[in-house]
């Protein structure tokens, strides 16, 4: 919890106690449905929470912007995001039943009001969102292709509505495509712990 105080240090007590719950609920989940490695679990707040986070770094949501979160597994990065944004409306979906089970028992479990998750593909969310979010789900082309029908027209964020990815490794030839829209950011500007060097977001406008 120390690392998510260091960055976001303006937590209402609410918030850090949704934040603080998580260890235990994702650490009883995953003992009995896999959804991050359990080599991993020790990691939870700097691996998959914090890193959710890097998003926030990049755009404060308005309140009332709706998110999509695809391929959320058991959860990231939308419930940290709603979390810190608990005016935003957030749909998380995933195509692995078993995944959005956890991801729905975590969320009721520290009073979610503002997410909804649904055992959906992408393909088959008709919705229209503010933005669509995912965490190293697919080459960004296949994304982007597959999203476009749900980026809503109208604009209520500084940035322009679109997809924003939290990646890592070598993105070239991701971005080739996209090089004159998309914006590339390097997590480790936002946090310096040594997991966040190779770890990249990419916004696209859509």
């Amino acid at each position: 919890m120390e690392l998510i105080t260091k960055y976001f240090p303006h937590l209402t007590d609410s918030q850090k106690k949704q934040f603080e719950a998580l260890y235990d609920l994702y650490f009883d989940w995953n003992s009995k449905i896999n959804v991050i490695s359990r080599k991993d679990i020790e990691n939870l707040y700097e691996h998959h929470v914090l890193h959710s986070l890097a998003i926030a770094e990049i755009i404060k949501f308005q309140a009332g912007t709706t998110v999509l979160d695809v391929g959320t597994g058991g959860g990231f990065p939308g419930i940290p995001l709603a979390i810190l944004f608990p005016k935003v409306k957030f749909v998380l979906i995933d195509s692995i039943g078993k995944k959005i089970k956890v991801g729905t028992e975590v969320s009721t479990a520290i009073g979610l009001k503002n997410v909804t998750l649904k055992h959906l593909r992408v393909q088959d969310e008709k919705e229209r969102y503010d933005f669509v979010l995912s965490r190293a789900v697919m080459p960004l082309g296949d994304l982007v292709k597959l999203v476009q029908k749900n980026i809503s027209k109208k604009q209520k964020n500084a940035l322009p509505n679109g997809l924003i990815c939290l990646k890592g490794g070598e993105l070239h030839h991701e971005i080739q495509p996209f090089k004159n829209v998309a914006e590339l950011f390097e997590v480790s500007d936002f946090f310096n712990e040594e997991f966040f060097k190779t770890k990249k977001a990419v916004y696209v406008p859509l």
